[in-house]
């Protein structure tokens, strides 16, 4: 059982008189490791909102030792999922949302850009890059950062629906839809560490259901959302999506994929951790195209099952 922070050191959100008008989201399953650091690190944040599914271990005490307001999401399939749920269905104190993860940490150098950022009256959101650490090392290469409009003003942004027909199976959580801002956004310059694994088991188990999601999606004629379509010269989102859906179809893809992330990407440089991130991912996508085929094979007539 996780240690629960004491409620009398606990810093509370609500009793503090120069916090940051920003309301922090965060999702949970069972994040009492990560979520003591997590919320500790966002302590002058006038608001938070701890958006819980059930979880068995100590997450939910730890959240209200910190102050934070927990609710709890009750998946039934479909749409919407957990965070954009929360958007829809929660009560918020502060015109700017700020949507975290319990593994990643605000350094205090970003929380003073947010403060600034968020007294631009003509930016509706902002995009912050995600520099992950792996096994404890912060990786540098292999293309392993990405950014994530994570920053905007409340009732301007919405997560995209690229799936309607979604399960338990697929996670009860945005896997790779993005945020939509109406409006124009920017760029954070600080960015954003995002602690990427609790223990590979962990790690395996929450890839085999955005693994479900993302074949089920790029098995699709179409997708239903044309918000962020695939585009080479569109954002960072819209050019993997491009890429992806061309990648796939090569023969031996995850294989080129390795190399690329490793080789030509320098994911060699990161030592063992870059080593098990770059062969994880391309795994990943091997487990993306091989879930393609079973969809292929179950949609089929069993009389064409040879053909599969």
């Amino acid at each position: 059982m996780q240690d629960i922070p004491d409620m009398r050191t606990a810093p509370s959100h609500g009793a503090k008189s120069e916090s940051i008008a920003v309301t922090v989201v965060i999702p949970t399953r069972n994040e009492a490791r990560h979520l003591a650091r997590c919320l500790g690190a966002i302590r002058r944040f006038s608001e938070v909102y701890v958006v819980d599914s059930q979880s068995t271990d100590s997450t939910v005490e730890v959240a209200r030792a910190f102050g934070a307001k927990v609710v709890q999401f009750h998946y039934h399939g479909g749409w919407p999922k957990k965070r954009q749920w929360a958007l829809d269905s929660l009560s918020f104190e502060n015109d700017w949302v700020l949507l975290l993860d319990a593994d990643e940490v605000l350094t205090s150098d970003l929380a003073d850009e947010i403060e600034e950022a968020i007294r631009d009256d003509s930016l509706r959101g902002y995009w912050v890059f995600l520099r992950i650490n792996f096994f404890g090392k912060e990786l540098r290469f292999g293309g392993s950062g990405f950014w994530k409009l994570s920053l905007f003003r409340r009732g301007r942004g919405h997560f995209e629906c690229r799936l309607k027909d979604q399960d338990h199976s697929m996670s009860d959580i945005e896997v790779h839809e993005h945020i939509v801002v109406d409006g124009k956004v920017g760029k954070l310059r600080h960015p954003l560490p995002h602690h990427n694994i609790e223990s590979l088991s962990r790690y395996l188990t929450k890839h085999n259901e955005y693994s479900n999601w993302e074949a089920k999606v790029l098995s699709q004629a179409t997708e239903p959302s044309d918000e962020l379509p695939p585009a080479l010269l569109g954002n960072q989102a819209q050019r993997r999506r491009w890429l992806k859906k061309r990648f796939l179809g090569l023969p031996g893809s995850p294989v080129f994929f390795f190399f690329y992330k490793y080789v030509f990407r320098l994911g060699v440089l990161d030592g063992v951790p870059g080593l098990i991130y770059c062969a994880l991912q391309s795994t990943h996508f091997f487990h993306i195209k091989a879930k393609m085929y079973e969809l292929k094979c179950s949609a089929i007539s069993p009389s064409a099952e040879n053909d599969c």
